[in-house]
């Protein structure tokens, strides 16, 4: 009698391996004895969300109506909110009703958008380190990768143009994620400029990942791909809650531009869930309107987190070009220190020998590979902890 086996779908086995995996063991197996970890290799915010936020959203469990379901779009009134906030920071008109959508985190919109775009044979172009959902959630569509490596000026753009012009079929959708995640990458104003003439050129849509757009420091401000003449003809751009108003487990976010791709995105939700608890959106109203000034307080504790894993790093001889924008920094491990071991195994070196979670650079694409991302998540004084723990890491282990 043949052995019973049980087959998962093909889209599983398209995914490629979890290069957190072992690393998140490890760390798991650590607490269980006890150990305390640092853990420095998610950016999850852990700063809580405004007071205002929280009095809100108590105040609308309260109402039974509440407890129904919602709208898989998100409220009127929080689309209204998100359009208000688009004109009001970024000078970009959007339409409520039907070029914003309330999603349940960028990342569910993000996959769900990619589902309802993409199939067999087509192709997106991904930049490469990546967040790692921009390519999974491509092959969860069925849908091919194609990295080109990531810039934010020029030259990166003519190597997009190149692959639009010279890849048969050619390629549906470009992805890009400004300020980026894992290098915190920054663009400057007219780069998007660029990349509409692209996307109109060759007939591309386009989804901009804007999820550290309010995480900016030293005055930088990220510029907003739909600020851009034309922008809401080739693609959508993702924000979310979760940064800025340090709402990370509240699970909201916004897709915004398209009306095409937003309707899109609008079925496959239709089908897939009843909208985000209503509590929940009625809070994220609050936050848009009265939370501005909170904002800039966390983002003033980010830059001195910021501020102290860069001076941490650079005196045990590790590079890091101070990041103008998100929760990240990423450095580069001097040969000599990870006695050329790959960022993975090096990661799992630290976490065994320094009680340090960071996140390995390999874990984002094939060009992060000597790179490693450290979130700026705990007090300072965690931070400063972390950074003695891997000197004292570095300055014992034998080369």
């Amino acid at each position: 009698m043949e052995e019973f086996k049980i087959e998962p779908a093909q889209r599983i086995k398209r995914l490629p391996p979890y290069l957190f995996g072992r690393l998140n063991a490890l760390k798991l197996q650590k607490r269980r004895q006890d150990i305390d970890i640092i853990d420095l290799g998610m950016g999850n915010p852990m700063d809580g969300a405004p007071k205002a936020v929280i009095d809100k959203m108590c105040e609308a469990l309260q109402d039974n109506r509440n407890h129904r379901y919602s709208a898989s779009k998100g409220i009127f009134n929080l689309r209204r909110e998100m359009a208000l906030k688009y004109g009001r920071k970024w000078n970009v008109e959007l339409n409520p009703e039907d070029e914003v959508l309330a999603c349940i985190g960028s990342k569910e919109g993000f996959s769900h958008l990619c589902l309802a775009m993409l199939g067999p044979g087509d192709t997106v172009i991904v930049a490469d380190p990546a967040f790692p959902i921009h390519i999974y959630a491509v092959a969860l569509a069925g849908a091919n990768v194609i990295t080109v490596p990531l810039g934010n000026d020029e030259n990166f753009l003519n190597t997009v143009a190149m692959v639009c012009e010279h890849l048969y079929p050619k390629p549906k959708l470009l992805i890009l994620n400004y300020p980026n995640n894992p290098t915190a990458m920054t663009v400057d104003e007219g780069f998007f400029e660029t990349v509409v003439d692209v996307a109109k050129r060759f007939n591309i849509a386009v989804i901009h990942d804007f999820a550290y757009g309010e995480t900016c420091f030293d005055g930088y401000k990220a510029p907003s791909f739909l600020s851009v003449k034309g922008a809401k003809d080739v693609g959508v751009e993702f924000t979310t809650m979760s940064k800025p108003y340090g709402m990370a487990g509240f699970r909201i976010g916004f897709a915004a531009g398209n009306k095409d791709m937003l309707d899109a995105l609008a079925t496959i939700k239709g089908y897939y869930d009843y909208g985000i608890f209503q509590p929940i959106q009625i809070a994220s109203i609050i936050a848009m309107r009265e939370c501005e000034e909170d904002i800039e307080k966390q983002n003033a504790r980010y830059q001195s987190r910021r501020d102290v894993v860069c001076d941490g790093l650079r005196r045990i001889g590790w590079e890091v070009e101070t990041p103008r924008a998100s929760m990240f920094v990423w450095t580069k491990v001097p040969k000599e220190h990870s006695g050329g071991k790959g960022s993975i195994e090096y990661a799992m070196d630290l976490m065994d020998g320094a009680n340090v979670a960071i996140a390995p650079g390999r874990a984002f694409g094939e060009n992060g590979e000597d790179y490693m991302r450290i979130a700026v998540v705990e007090n300072e004084n965690r931070l400063r902890q972390a950074i003695r723990n891997i000197s004292r890491f570095v300055q014992k282990k034998p080369l």
